[in-house]
């Protein structure tokens, strides 16, 4: 490849102090409100032109095809995971490691480890990864961290890759989010190489994450469930709104950001439109069908006996209840009120009962009608309704306080207990929806593309 030009690649980065505002393009969910000043040219619109690529050129690829210039001469660490990979395939470790002029330093892991192999709620020991001789430190036990001052140590920059699925309790936007933090306090720079959301930039839904909920680990930020931005944009939020990083204003407000964007890549993408080949950013997320199902069957899955996935298979994708008849539910999924999907029945072999597993998997047919969290929120009323007990009425403390941390919504929760299958789904949708579109138009001025 072509080197870009230096005074080119120092404008790539899109810096934490600049706000860059998109208009709403049509068809969004804040299509009704004022739209703001469109975004500013970059610099990066030329490298489309220069390398003559089609398709989406991640952060990664960017500086890739700059020549790595705004890396050379620093001491950089990397956080990165398995997902964190350049348009080719190939390990943004061994990008940089390789990288001409750039020195590789350190290495930091998140859930399910460097390379994305380990299990749910599991991180990389402290050591030296065997595959390239470099210190990893794990910014993951139990749950995400911040690095400290000694894990940073020595190092002039620290460069995030991580590729997120649009959706608020997935952790890898939290071990963002508590990086720049520690970088933040100790004077290190923080570039994020961004990467597309797989639902697009135009899905908001869910509930906003209430006020008086604490952040945490799969609470990172106060948006909707489905928040339709990019890891890249995330950061931007996070540097530039008081009281999001766990540090001083005068820390954040020192912070240094830079957030490489991506050329190609348009709000209106989902992941298969992108021409990328997706890399499962963990176990159960091996395909975007499985990225399409965390965000509809998550929330619904966590109390009660409905199940994501049938037997071992369509994970996220399936529904199961071994306390509810197959043709019951079949039937009570095939009422619900929600657009934009159907029902179908599977059956898959059960090598441990010698019976087959029976479920319904979830087809999208209609993309612009579907509201990704709907069914999980029927699904709970459902369980209140075809379970022997409510499951919210009787679920522990500690299983109530992770609910509320995933699902968001205090309100939602205590009229599950108290009114159970007579819970009004319909108005806390209506309810987030009209929230939903405020968010949105508040975030447009973290966008970085249309």
């Amino acid at each position: 490849m072509r080197s870009l030009p230096l005074l080119l690649l120092l404008g790539l980065a899109v810096g934490a102090g600049r706000e860059g505002r998109a208009a709403l393009p049509a068809g969004s969910n804040a299509a009704a409100a004022v739209a703001p000043a469109p975004v500013r040219s970059s610099p990066t619109d030329f490298v489309s032109r220069i390398e003559g690529t089609s398709g989406v050129m991640m952060g990664i690829d960017v500086v890739e095809a700059g020549n790595f210039v705004i890396l050379r001469g620093k001491r950089i660490g990397l956080l990165t995971h398995g997902a964190g990979v350049d348009r080719h395939g190939v390990s943004a470790v061994d990008v940089l490691r390789r990288a001409p002029g750039v020195k590789l330093v350190a290495l930091y892991s998140a859930e399910h480890g460097l390379y994305g192999e380990l299990p749910l709620e599991h991180g990389d020991a402290t050591g030296v990864d065997p595959r390239s001789g470099i210190m990893v430190h794990p910014l993951y036990l139990g749950k995400p961290l911040k690095p400290t001052k000694a894990q940073l140590q020595g190092i002039d920059a620290l460069v995030i890759d991580l590729q997120d699925i649009g959706v608020r309790s997935y952790t890898f936007a939290t071990s963002m989010k508590l990086a720049m933090a520690g970088c933040f306090e100790n004077n290190i720079e923080v570039i994020v190489l961004d990467r597309p959301n797989p639902l697009g930039g135009l899905k908001v839904d869910g509930p906003v994450l209430d006020a008086t909920l604490p952040y945490t680990g799969v609470a990172p930020f106060r948006e909707p469930y489905v928040h339709g931005l990019t890891i890249g944009e995330l950061a931007e939020l996070a540097a530039k709104t008081p009281g999001v990083l766990p540090i001083s204003e005068e820390a954040r407000q020192h912070g240094r950001l830079q957030v490489i964007r991506m050329v190609g890549w348009k709000r209106t993408m989902r992941w298969p439109e992108t021409g990328l080949t997706w890399v499962p950013t963990s176990p159960a997320i091996q395909n975007f069908a499985a990225v399409e199902g965390y965000a509809m069957t998550g929330l619904g899955c966590i109390l009660g006996n409905f199940r994501h996935g049938v037997g071992n298979q369509y994970i996220f994708r399936g529904i199961s209840n071994a306390e509810v008849k197959p043709d019951v539910l079949e039937k009570e999924l095939r009422a619900l009120p929600i657009e934009g999907v159907q029902f179908r029945r599977v059956s898959v072999p059960n090598a441990a009962t010698g019976k087959p597993a029976t479920g319904l998997y979830i087809e999208i047919i209609d993309w612009d009608a579907w509201r990704p969290t709907e069914l999980s929120f029927y699904l709970m009323r459902l369980a209140c309704k075809l379970e022997s007990r409510n499951p919210f009425a009787f679920a522990s403390k500690g299983k109530v306080t992770d609910f509320l941390q995933y699902m968001g919504s205090v309100a939602f929760f205590r009229d599950l207990v108290a009114r159970g299958a007579r819970t009004d789904v319909e108005a806390y949708l209506r309810q987030w929806q009209t929230d939903d579109r405020l968010f949105q138009e508040q975030s447009t001025r973290f966008w970085l593309y249309h």
